[in-house]
């Protein structure tokens, strides 16, 4: 992959401005946390993982000015730093889990001087990118052997290096399986209101040479009712302890309607998304969006002005319905309640 979604470089922040794509590859340099923070909010940078490193560049960003030794005032504003991100996004547990490891800096440096922690901070945000990729890289490796030759795979929104560092949880499985030699077609559902499928995914998949066909959202019964979807793999913006998943809207859709065409279900998705504080998916918050996101399409009015309109950004896929969780630690089965908590134990999370 030679994507380079989120950068940190020069005291920037370089992003691609993914609002502008696929008719353009343009990026946005992000001097300040404000810029950072209106990216993130209009969907320029998104996807999970990539907000998680978003909101630790941001913390960089917005403690940069930062001038003196007063560590107790330094402390103050890296918590208000860390409280005015937060607000740029409410689904994506990831942003939450970043800002968390960043605050954590100053009680890990208890006798660090103001340069010191700048230091330390510069150090955490670089990890938090290295583990997104390394992270992926296993996601994908392990979610391979889920792949097999000649399937047709169908998948929604953009889980790809777009919504990562440079490699993708769900499409990462697929890059991960081209690069094992399979040979397979991916159906990509366009993903209304804001087309991330259509866009995003289909202008990765197409770049890495895999067999791409798009389709839109509601054609998806009547090709898995035909016989043409071996499997189904989505992203994850947030997990529930019992496996309850929120991810883009449709995905619950697309999970019931596998369910009854009794095609497997597959999440790929970090450990970091999911939320140990929340047991059940009924807990995740959604995000609503502004209505024009659907009485336009790419800027033109496609419903009457007055209408009212109901825009959550995320659904929430029942645990029943998942077949498997792809994760950087393995592949988790059902029953999740009991699975995931003992796969975490084993492998010291």
């Amino acid at each position: 992959m030679a994507i380079e979604t989120i950068k940190w470089m020069k005291g920037q922040v370089r992003i691609i401005d993914q609002r502008k794509l696929p008719r353009q590859l343009k990026y946005i340099h992000c001097k300040d946390i404000r810029t950072l923070w209106k990216a993130i909010r209009t969907l320029s940078v998104r996807g999970a993982p990539a907000l998680g490193v978003a909101a630790a560049f941001g913390v960089l960003l917005g403690m940069k000015s930062f001038k003196g030794e007063d560590r107790k005032r330094f402390e103050k504003q890296l918590k208000s730093v860390c409280d005015y991100m937060a607000t740029s996004r409410p689904t994506a547990v990831n942003l939450f889990n970043a800002l968390h490891e960043m605050k954590a800096v100053v009680s890990a440096h208890p006798r660090a001087s103001v340069g010191e922690l700048k230091k330390a901070l510069e150090q955490k945000a670089g990890e938090i990118f290295a583990t997104d990729q390394r992270v992926c890289r296993q996601i994908g490796k392990h979610g391979s052997e889920l792949i097999k030759d000649r399937y047709s795979v169908l998948t929604v929104c953009n889980a790809g290096a777009l919504a990562t560092v440079d490699y993708g949880t769900a499409l990462g499985v697929l890059y991960s399986a081209q690069k094992d030699g399979k040979r397979f077609k991916v159906f990509s559902c366009e993903t209304r209101p804001l087309l991330q499928g259509a866009r995003l995914t289909t202008w990765e998949l197409l770049r890495e040479k895999i067999d791409t066909i798009l389709i839109c959202d509601n054609m998806a019964a009547t090709l898995m009712k035909q016989g043409k979807i071996d499997l189904v793999i989505a992203g994850a913006d947030r997990i529930a302890m019992n496996g309850d998943t929120a991810n883009k809207i449709g995905t619950y859709g697309l999970a019931v309607l596998a369910y009854h065409h009794h095609i497997p279900f597959y999440i790929a998705a970090p450990v970091s998304t999911f939320d140990r504080n929340i047991q059940s998916g009924a807990a995740i918050p959604i995000e609503e969006r502004k209505p024009n996101e659907v009485t336009e399409l790419l800027g033109r009015r496609t419903a009457p002005s007055q209408v009212k309109v109901y825009n959550p950004a995320f659904d929430v896929t029942d645990h029943q319905l998942i077949t498997a969780i792809i994760t950087e630690i393995g592949i988790i089965f059902p029953p999740f309640e009991q699975n995931i908590r003992k796969k975490f134990q084993m492998q010291g999370y």
